[in-house]
């Protein structure tokens, strides 16, 4: 984790000045994507992000507010990527199967009014308005890796405060042993709501000591302002140990079980995506390997993959949740 600060002790030239990082890969990229006679399908490409980033981001959001991250330990002084990217390249198959797709269509998603359910094994069971929920902790920016099953990653600023905070709120019974995480599923303004891909709601899960670890964040936003539609707003589940898959978006219920949650993808493909889904390079995907990743927007198309990392660099902080369990097992 790292927390981003202004004090970086280095003088900065006006944008206008210099060429962006980003610009200054795409022109190395092109060169070589015209030697190889592909350069059209590049241009097309990076056309249709910059088109997609204008459009999902018409105006400046509303900052959240938020103080800076005070967990200790996995700090990393890697690039965060920008925000372009990830508002533009996206799994939320509410709204498309695509990377692209949700950019183009989750604006038709309505995030007010909206309110989060708590049910199930708790003390305290309530209906939370956003407002009431946003306000429940100090929220903190936290930056955080994600990395996905697909082999692509991000380094992502999340606002939010911990998990723990909303679940020592509303006490769990002794006997609940996960929480289940229940998205909206409205197909009036989700448009592949209701498609065969997966059955619906979207619902993932955590054990109840996953769920505790500092590290598990209920996100509000990133970047300093309100979730875009695309990335899950207004509410949603960060588990940056894990892969993307199990970061459940636009959540209306938070249910207390002692029973392992029936999760969106585990039902859709057992053998793919099991409960667990810690990233681990060791434990490859039926279908490619995890050994290895690409960071989105940094790396270039021909450029070295990076090893991807145990629990994706969080092993000092909850390796310990699984000590003594075969990981490939329990994958």
């Amino acid at each position: 984790m790292l927390i981003r600060t202004h004090d970086d002790g280095f003088s900065h030239s006006m944008t206008s000045e210099i060429t962006s990082a980003g610009v200054y890969q795409r022109r190395r990229e092109l060169m070589q994507l015209m030697a190889s006679g592909v350069a059209g399908t590049a241009l097309a490409s990076w056309a249709s992000r910059d088109a997609l980033a204008q459009a999902a981001r018409p105006g400046k959001l509303a900052a959240l507010p938020a103080t800076k991250a005070t967990i200790s330990g996995g700090a990393t002084m890697e690039k965060v990527t920008d925000y372009k990217d990830a508002s533009t390249y996206n799994n939320f198959y509410e709204f498309g199967t695509d990377k692209d797709d949700p950019a183009r269509t989750a604006h038709t998603l309505r995030t007010k009014p909206w309110s989060v359910e708590i049910e199930g094994m708790v003390k305290k069971p309530a209906r939370y308005q956003l407002e009431d929920l946003i306000k429940l902790s100090t929220q903190e920016e936290r930056i955080y890796r994600m990395r996905c099953v697909e082999g692509w990653s991000m380094v992502i600023p999340w606002v939010g405060y911990s998990m723990s905070k909303l679940i020592e709120k509303v006490e769990p019974l002794g006997s609940a042993k996960y929480v289940e995480f229940v998205s909206l599923a409205d197909p009036k303004t989700m448009p592949y709501v209701g498609s065969a891909v997966l059955a619906w709601p979207y619902v993932e899960g955590l054990r109840m000591d996953e769920a505790m670890n500092p590290l598990t964040l209920l996100s509000f936003g990133m970047y300093g302002e309100v979730l875009p539609n695309q990335n899950g707003a207004p509410v949603r589940l960060v588990v940056p140990w894990k892969y993307g898959f199990k970061n459940g978006k636009s959540i209306v219920k938070i249910r207390f079980t002692d029973r392992e949650p029936k999760t969106a993808w585990n039902k859709a493909a057992a053998n793919e995506y099991g409960f667990y889904s810690n990233v681990n390079p060791n434990v490859d995907h039926p279908r490619w390997s995890q050994a290895t990743e690409r960071r989105i927007g940094e790396d270039g198309l021909f450029a070295k993959k990076r090893k991807t990392l145990m629990f994706n660099g969080y092993e000092a902080q909850v390796g310990q949740l699984y000590a003594g369990m075969d990981l490939k097992k329990n994958y």
